[in-house]
């Protein structure tokens, strides 16, 4: 008897691609709509019809059972809700990562396991090997760095069947089975209501004021910003400084380098080596291991998606970096690697 797989199907070209796969090697597979948002903003519609749509077609085109799942309440609680709170304390979080650790490889694993799945699979770019999270064979289109937080028990259990696999690839078997989808442009805006800013999204849900952009050494208004919370340290761009853009006078651009939240205040410097912008160690909370670590281990680390892997040594609290790096964002992740292999990572301090 053929092992079933609930594959989450997205709409797009990579779930699609997935679920395609999974069949062609002989899996029962039952394609899963994840309906977590729905709600549409000022100027801007929910995808979710659209893109369940196109999920349903793909299952037709396959062959395949097909159900939606609503975790717009849990979706709400456990990522927007956490996403909001971070933003009003200033940090920076990334809600991709938090919905993958709560929705995706919790929710969506454990009720797949109840209707009597073996695995269940997704269309991200990873690789598992041993119980072990691997970056993916596309390293540009690798997504670990989302992934670090799943838990292990979903782990053991999760299949990425188009981890071996670039890009042109995938849409070119799926164009070579007539999925509709192969093309489809990708999403690109707040992971869950398409391609709205994060910005617009926030100005929704949090109650900001506009206050003033001051230059850290003389406390000199430059000029205002619509809210403290919409900046990250060593952000350059979206300021408005006496009316230019990101500049004046000599033209060289301004960079964030602290936040007032109390005070609803910005300060920027163009001094490209103050003090905020550079570190050689980075605090983490929230950490998540997948297996016990030395004391001053060496490894890599990844700070953002995409990013270059920095050589680091991890301590079990903090990274510390042979040279200085620039400093990310409060509330991003840095994430941990030895050779190929995802150890974990934790919040940035």
């Amino acid at each position: 008897m053929p092992k079933t797989v609930f594959v989450g199907m997205s709409g797009g070209v990579d779930s699609s691609t997935s679920a395609l796969l999974l069949k062609e090697q002989g899996y029962r597979v039952v394609g899963v709509y994840m309906k977590n948002w729905s709600k549409d903003l000022p100027g801007m519609k929910c995808p979710w019809a659209e893109d369940l749509a196109d999920a349903k077609r793909v299952a037709v085109k396959l062959g395949i059972d097909f159900e939606v799942w609503d975790f717009e309440d849990a979706y709400r609680e456990k990522v927007v809700d956490y996403m909001l709170a971070e933003f009003k304390k200033g940090n920076t979080p990334n809600p991709d990562i938090m919905c993958n650790q709560e929705i995706k490889f919790k929710l969506f694993y454990e009720k797949a396991m109840e209707a009597g799945a073996d695995f269940i699979a997704t269309g991200h770019y990873a690789r598992v090997k041993q119980s072990s999270l691997l970056r993916a064979a596309d390293e540009n289109k690798d997504q670990t760095y989302f992934l670090y937080r799943i838990p292990e028990e979903a782990l053991a259990h999760t299949i990425f069947p188009i981890g071996e696999m670039v890009k042109p690839e995938v849409k070119k078997m799926a164009e070579k089975h007539g999925l509709h989808n192969a093309y489809k442009k990708e999403s690109m805006g707040v992971c869950f209501v398409g391609e709205v800013g994060m910005r617009d999204f926030l100005k929704e849900y949090i109650d900001v004021q506009p206050g003033e952009i001051q230059e850290v050494e003389t406390e000199k208004t430059l000029g205002y910003h619509e809210g403290a919370v919409f900046y990250t340290i060593g952000q350059r761009h979206g300021l408005y400084l006496n009316g230019e853009k990101g500049a004046i006078n000599d033209g060289l651009p301004y960079y964030v380098v602290k936040k007032d939240l109390k005070n609803n205040v910005v300060y920027v410097s163009k001094n490209l080596n103050d003090k905020n912008l550079w570190t050689n160690e980075l605090k983490l909370k929230d950490i998540f291991l997948r297996r016990e670590m030395g004391a001053s281990q060496p490894v890599f680390a990844r700070l953002r998606h995409r990013a270059p892997l920095i050589p680091a040594k991890f301590d079990g609290k903090k990274l510390i970096f042979e040279n200085e790096i620039k400093r990310p964002a409060p509330g991003q992740s840095a994430v941990i690697y030895d050779g190929e292999v995802c150890l974990g990572g934790g919040i940035i301090e």
